[in-house]
């Protein structure tokens, strides 16, 4: 890696730059006057980037606190026999809005029009899942609003009920939430500078460039959904490649925290929540090093979004030496990142509109999926024919009440509280053990219909949904035998 104080003036025209490449960054020099001025951007930006995404006030990170007033703000905004739906009537709206317009623009619309270029990319059966999405979406409010009291297949607390308001409405927020924010964290020199740091560390672990530690802790304590959106955006900039995306995608997009407590209460495990966070958290990483290292995602190219090959020449340039001159190459990345990236304002507006096109596809996707899925779980037997094949292994495992415990572990495909939601009313009789094992295993399986895999098609991220059942399967096979062990340990 050369020095920093070797470096050759570039210019100023970074719109020409490629700002992806770390070389690049590294061959900029500015002046003293717009060091001084990119510095104080970059770190008190940064600033408001940890505070917003990263550090809890009143058990909740600031995002998740704004989005959820954000909510309850425009819930409050629309009352209808007594119950208050202003956000659930837009996000209706939106939603049978889009089935209705995907219909007429992948069937209908001539190909130049804009309506059937924006569903241009969709398969054929997409145009019937947003329908499907829309008329769940318009049924659940009607029956919330009191006006026609919907099927309970679909309006029910363990269907409807526990898609969307939750994840649909949630997601709907998130997204233009996450678009304010996130220039904070990836245009003004924060994931640049931690990126330097942590590279030592997430490289030869689990395959991935430092930065993506920021990128996954976004997840833990903020959302699912906020971090494979910025995945997303750090791959579609050509920051990561195929397999990395990959990577951080399916094995760091874990549950939040607040998430994670509604899974312990529902459980009766909340006493030990801080333990089996930590447990959680710890076996995500292991789980993570297994499973870059495996079929499928093991395959996935060493591949820009652009299409530029990433050699092992390019990771060692991304290297500085441990000490001083890391701190030095990560702080004058950061510092010319910020400089690079102008004002934020500009930067703010740019990601809100890039996000709001993909809003109304991963919403209506997230019902009509999410709700089929609970469905499924709710009202077919297919997750307890499925449990039979996994009795074995909890049996070995010596997980008591493992015919219980083997029936709720499939049915995390569909949404990662269903397992635990399906042991709610043995809370009272089943082992302390049992409810530890399916909770964490659950919070462990990180692929799940409801979320994460229509928001991870729906961010151009490289991984086909095959995949995604292919590593649910792996992730669940691993999880168990690693759970089983602290399962033991500590109770």
């Amino acid at each position: 890696m050369e020095n920093v104080s070797d470096k050759k003036v570039l210019g100023t025209d970074y719109e020409n730059l490629d700002l992806s490449d770390p070389k690049v960054l590294d061959a900029v020099e500015l002046s003293g006057a717009e060091r001084s001025k990119a510095l104080l951007k970059f770190l008190s930006i940064t600033a408001i980037a940890l505070f917003v995404f990263f550090v809890p006030v009143n058990g909740s990170v600031p995002f998740g606190i704004i989005y959820t007033t954000a909510i309850g703000i425009v819930e409050s905004l629309i009352t209808i026999n007594g119950v208050q739906v202003g956000a659930l009537l837009i996000v209706s709206v939106i939603l049978m809005g889009t089935g209705i317009t995907s219909v007429i623009g992948k069937y209908f619309s001539p190909e130049e029009s804009k309506m059937y270029q924006y569903y241009k990319t969709d398969s054929i059966i997409h145009p019937i899942l947003y329908l499907l999405g829309g008329i769940f979406a318009v049924l659940y409010f009607l029956d919330t609003a009191q006006i026609f009291s919907g099927p309970e297949i679909i309006v029910g607390s363990a269907t409807g009920g526990m898609v969307i308001p939750p994840v649909v409405v949630g997601v709907a927020f998130i997204i233009p939430v996450g678009a304010f924010f996130i220039p904070f964290l990836t245009d003004y020199g924060c994931i640049d500078f931690f990126g330097v740091i942590l590279e030592p560390l997430m490289r030869p672990f689990f395959r991935t460039p430092g930065k993506s530690a920021v990128d996954a802790s976004a997840s833990f304590v903020g959302s699912t959904t906020m971090g494979i959106i910025i995945t997303g955006r750090m791959y579609n900039g050509n920051i990561y490649t195929k397999r990395e995306s990959s990577i951080i995608a399916t094995c760091f997009s874990a549950v939040s925290v607040g998430y994670a407590v509604l899974v312990m209460q529902t459980a009766g495990l909340e006493e030990y929540f801080l333990r089996i966070y930590a447990v959680c958290f710890f076996l995500t990483f292991v789980m993570a090093a297994i499973i870059s290292r495996i079929p499928p995602i093991s395959r996935k190219k060493d591949e820009f979004y652009d299409g530029a090959i990433q050699t092992e020449a390019d990771r060692k340039e991304d290297r500085f030496k441990f000490g001083p001159e890391m701190i030095k190459g990560g702080v004058h990345r950061a510092t010319v990142r910020a400089h690079a990236s102008g004002a934020l304002p500009k930067r703010v507006v740019r990601s809100i509109i890039d996000a709001f096109p993909v809003l109304p596809k991963v919403i209506t996707l997230l019902c009509s999926i999410g709700i089929l899925g609970m469905i499924a779980a709710e009202y077919t037997p297919i997750f307890d024919i499925i449990g039979y094949a996994i009795y074995p292994i909890t049996s070995i495992l010596g997980v008591p009440d493992a015919m219980v415990a083997a029936a709720a572990i499939p049915a995390g495909i569909t949404e990662m509280f269903i397992p635990v939601l399906t042991i709610a009313d043995q809370v009272d009789t089943l082992h302390i053990k049992t409810r530890f094992f399916v909770a964490a295993v659950s919070m462990l399986q990180i692929i799940f219909l409801a979320e994460s895999v229509v928001v991870i098609m729906n961010t151009g991220l490289p991984v086909k949904f095959k995949e995604m059942l292919v590593v649910f399967v792996q992730r669940t096979l691993i999880a168990m035998p690693l759970v089983a062990i602290f399962m033991h340990l500590m109770f």
